[in-house]
């Protein structure tokens, strides 16, 4: 059977169970007039919004779960499968609920297989479907390396761009939850170095529910980091439609001294040493990347000739990591503009301990990040 005719066949079999499923009005939140737009490969080019400026205040979890939801209801291609998604809705709970409205068709429990249920849903997406693949730990992509490196991110390039893999590969990273060393790190440098792969790290519940679903809507693989550790972080999200461009940085504060580019969790690490330094009179500017790939290089190397010095802090191992990268990208761009060399904060070069009072020393805190600006603007 031709791959056209079954991808069809498989996305006639979708629109079906999708059409069969009654949506209780009360779950979750409901489809904004613009939600049946679909976003091709350009997905993600442009924010949308439903032109509401209504807002509330929700957690990260719940930003995660509504744009899910939105995009199951949507596009009746998307499905989610992994381990404990669905009844156990993951052990962080992100996912409570989705199984009530879609049912176990849509949101599938997995073996405890990553290898297995990573090449289905590479599988799926080259013959027509947009699988979302939880992988519950970020510690366990080394088992899907080759389904994910080697097939999904190279695909479309050696089919000669006949086939798309629109999968959306959701895992977590961080430290500080005491889960020891094979459970607590952050390995988002890993798949930035694969050409072909997409990699987003939100860090508030309103990047978080527009990134996921310009990740959903994207024809190229994703995979979308969570810090485990925010699930609980609130913040204002808007009650209508709206997608977030990849590629396009975010300045969570705006300042003159000093550049923090912050990611994932450490921007929130970042803003409390800001906070700090206002207080000593330092002006610090807090820039979030938001997705490692595509890099918004023009926004780090602008706010870095603005301010004339530049730390990058991320969770992830500092050796041959997301920081190094970052600071290469200011040194060169915003070379003649610097007084001072630019620095990075990362996580220590060792395995995650479990023990608290040393896992804690492990990751950057506003402490950290405060004495090294302090050091950087001569206020030792």
């Amino acid at each position: 059977m031709s791959n056209e005719v079954f991808s069809d066949r498989r996305r006639q079999e979708a629109v079906q169970i999708g059409r069969s499923r009654s949506v209780p009005a009360t779950r979750l939140s409901s489809p904004s007039p613009q939600a049946s737009t679909v976003a091709g490969s350009t997905a993600g080019t442009a924010a949308s919004s439903s032109g509401t400026a209504e807002t509330r205040e929700i957690t990260l979890a719940q930003a995660i779960r509504e744009a899910l939801a939105e995009e199951l209801r949507r596009d009746a291609t998307v499905y989610i499968m992994g381990e404990d998604v669905a009844e156990a809705g993951t052990p962080f709970k992100v996912l409570a609920g989705l199984v009530d409205e879609f049912g176990p068709q849509r949101i599938i429990d997995s073996p405890i297989s990553e290898p297995g249920i990573t090449g289905l849903g590479v599988g799926a997406a080259m013959t027509g479907m947009r699988p979302v693949v939880d992988i519950m730990f970020g510690d366990f992509i080394g088992l899907i390396m080759d389904q994910l490196a080697n097939q999904a991110a190279k695909v479309h390039y050696m089919s000669g761009g006949r086939l798309k893999v629109p999968l959306v590969l959701r895992t977590t990273l961080g430290a500080t939850r005491r889960s020891a060393a094979q459970h607590s790190q952050s390995l988002h440098a890993w798949v930035s170095h694969i050409p072909g792969l997409k990699v987003a790290l939100p860090a508030t519940p309103y990047d978080a529910k527009g990134l996921l679903k310009t990740a959903i809507r994207d024809d190229n693989p994703v995979v979308f980091f969570e810090d485990k550790m925010m699930y609980q972080l609130k913040g204002e999200v808007p009650a209508g439609e709206y997608t977030i461009p990849f590629g396009v940085a975010d300045i969570k504060r705006a300042g003159t001294d000093i550049t923090i580019v912050a990611t994932s969790s450490m921007v929130q690490v970042a803003l409390a040493a800001a906070e700090n330094l206002a207080e000593l009179g330092i002006s610090a500017e807090v820039v979030d990347p938001r997705t490692m790939f595509p890099l918004d290089k023009e926004a780090l190397i602008a706010s870095a000739k603005k301010t004339s010095r530049a730390i990058v802090v991320d969770e992830g191992y500092e050796r041959y990591g997301v920081t190094a990268e970052l600071a290469a990208v200011i040194a060169e761009g915003a070379f003649y503009d610097l007084d001072a060399p630019v620095k990075r904060l990362g996580a220590m070069d060792v395995p995650v301990p479990f023990s608290p009072v040393l896992e804690d020393q492990t990751v950057p805190t506003p402490a950290t990040v405060t004495a090294l600006a302090k050091t950087l603007c001569g206020r030792v």
